[in-house]
């Protein structure tokens, strides 16, 4: 994408996002610019000693993986070249709801971008609010989600925030990925196909970055806790057989919608599904931990099956693709630069072609 498209599109969101009408609106495009106002150089970050050596080390990461991602056929642009320091655990706050006994998203409607799952917030208590009101107000199952990046899809350039950081450097780098992807290409009305894609390519890209380190073709700052490949590799496969669990108790659940007994029995699968989640042979991750921190209520089961339903499909991608991960991207820029529906991505793949 040229440079004046990008001012152009940048522009346009502004306009539309400023001058739509509603508290929502202004919220959003005050937090973006809080966002703007505070960000640095990461090479000036980098080069003050007074900040702390694991904030330098992680940023010192980043253009590495910029370098990586270009490689791939990601369109890095002017991404992640500075720094926000954001108070908190998170940048933005989503919410996604569901109507009472659904496990579908109920949608917003955003300029530009068509509907989407969720909405997010800066403020963290106007979220909350906003939460409670679609709870008692409109009947709504609201699943609640903290997020430590966003994307503004290449209209701006988004800054690597202190949040991102937290997690250490392989889930800074799969981040990094993710959002790359989604700057990249970004098809409206699609909300499903463009986050498992994200999150696809994201952890696929992980893995090889990590591959690609390990054989020293990458620096590493020396000071930096570094993980293992097997360990990267082994948490992210940890992470599908969760989503792969999840996934099958919101089947068993969506069997049931619109029953009789679907409340009756909506406990007794829950607690199915987490006694599934503790027996899961997971090699990073504790089982049990991760049984008691399950996010099973509607709303949140729906959020699950935007970024995991599609997953296996794009693994068939891949794999018809001589697991060409430059080959997968490609056809991705090529879908949505010709505008073409999510599914076109998906013809003529065996086992990818129809969705469950």
């Amino acid at each position: 994408m040229s440079v004046l498209t990008r001012t152009i599109r940048a522009t346009l969101l502004a306009v539309l996002t400023l001058s739509t009408s509603g508290c929502y609106y202004g919220e959003l495009a005050s937090g973006q610019l809080r966002m703007l106002w505070r960000r640095e150089a990461i090479e000036s970050v980098r080069a003050d000693p007074d900040r702390p050596a694991s904030t330098r080390d992680l940023l010192g990461l980043v253009e590495s993986v910029r370098d990586f991602a270009r490689g791939l056929g990601l369109d890095v642009g002017s991404q992640y070249k500075s720094y926000v320091e954001w108070p908190g655990d998170r940048v933005v706050t989503t919410l996604v709801r569901t109507r009472p006994g659904s496990l579908e998203p109920v949608p917003w409607r955003y300029p530009l971008l068509g509907r989407l799952p969720y909405r997010g917030y800066f403020d963290r208590a106007k979220a909350e609010a906003e939460a409670v009101r679609l709870r008692e107000r409109e009947g709504y199952d609201v699943c609640e989600t903290g997020v430590t990046a966003y994307s503004t899809l290449g209209w701006l350039a988004d800054p690597v925030t202190s949040p991102m950081l937290e997690r250490g450097p392989a889930s800074l780098v799969e981040t990094l990925f993710h959002e790359l992807v989604h700057a990249t290409a970004f098809l409206p009305d699609a909300a499903d196909f463009n986050e498992s894609v994200a999150q696809f390519v994201g952890q696929q890209a992980t893995i090889r970055f990590f591959d690609a380190a390990a054989r020293g073709e990458i620096a590493i700052p020396p000071d930096l806790a570094w993980p293992e490949t097997a360990r990267v590799r082994a948490q992210i496969e940890d992470r599908r057989l969760i989503a792969e669990s999840v996934l099958a108790f919101r089947d068993r659940l969506a069997a049931l919608e619109g029953a009789a007994e679907r409340d009756a029995q909506r406990d007794e699968l829950e607690q199915q599904a987490r006694a599934s989640l503790r027996a899961l042979p997971l090699v990073v991750l504790d089982p049990e931990r991760v049984a008691e921190a399950a996010r099973l209520s509607d709303a949140c089961l729906a959020l699950s099956g935007t970024y995991a339903r599609e997953l296996p499909r794009h693994e068939a991608v891949y794999r018809a693709l001589g697991e060409d991960l430059e080959a997968m991207i490609a056809r991705l820029v090529r879908i949505a630069e010709e505008e073409a529906p999510a599914e076109r991505f998906f013809a003529d793949v065996p086992n990818a072609s129809v969705r469950d």
